[in-house]
C-alpha cells in the first residue's frame, strides 16, 4: 500500500514537470549590482535599491536608484536598474529613456544589451534612422 502510494506521488510529480510549456521560463527580472571601483556610498545605495527591487518595492527603489544617478550620473547600472523600476511602475516612455541611456553608458555590458525589456524598447529604436543614430552613438563621458 505504502509503495503504491508512493509510485502515484512520484507518477503525479513527472506528470506535472511534463506539463510545462517546452522552452518557457519564468520572465526573472535580476537587477544589476554596482562595478568594481565604484565609490562605497553608491555600492550601498545600489544595494538597498536593489533589496528593495527585490522585494517588490518599485517607487522606494526608484528613489533609491534616481539617488544613485543625481551622485553618479554615468553609472550605466543605476539608469539600467532604474528603468527596471519605472516599468514595474508601469511609467514606460520614462523606463525606455533609461534603458537606451544605459547602454549609451555601457556599450560593450552584454547583460544591458540583451536584457528582454532593453530589447522590447530596443526595437521600436531602432526601426526609426533618426532615432538609431542616437541610439548607437556614445555619449562623451
Amino acid at each position: 500500500m505504502k509503495q503504491t502510494a508512493i509510485v502515484f506521488v512520484l507518477m503525479g510529480v513527472v506528470l506535472i514537470g511534463c506539463a510545462a510549456q517546452p522552452g518557457s521560463k519564468p520572465d526573472v527580472v535580476r537587477t544589476l549590482r554596482a562595478p568594481a571601483g565604484t565609490p562605497p556610498a553608491v555600492v550601498t545605495a545600489m544595494e538597498e535599491g536593489n533589496r528593495l527591487f527585490a522585494a517588490r518595492q518599485w517607487a522606494p527603489a526608484k528613489a533609491q536608484y534616481e539617488a544613485v544617478i543625481k551622485t553618479q550620473p554615468t553609472l550605466a547600472e543605476a539608469h539600467y536598474n532604474l528603468a527596471l523600476a519605472l516599468d514595474a511602475l508601469g511609467d514606460r516612455a520614462v523606463a525606455k529613456q533609461h534603458y537606451i541611456e544605459a547602454a549609451n553608458l555601457a556599450p560593450g555590458h552584454k547583460v544591458i544589451w540583451d536584457a528582454p525589456p532593453l530589447r522590447k524598447h530596443g526595437q521600436a529604436v531602432m526601426s526609426d534612422p533618426k532615432l538609431n543614430e542616437d541610439f548607437l552613438t556614445p555619449k562623451p563621458r
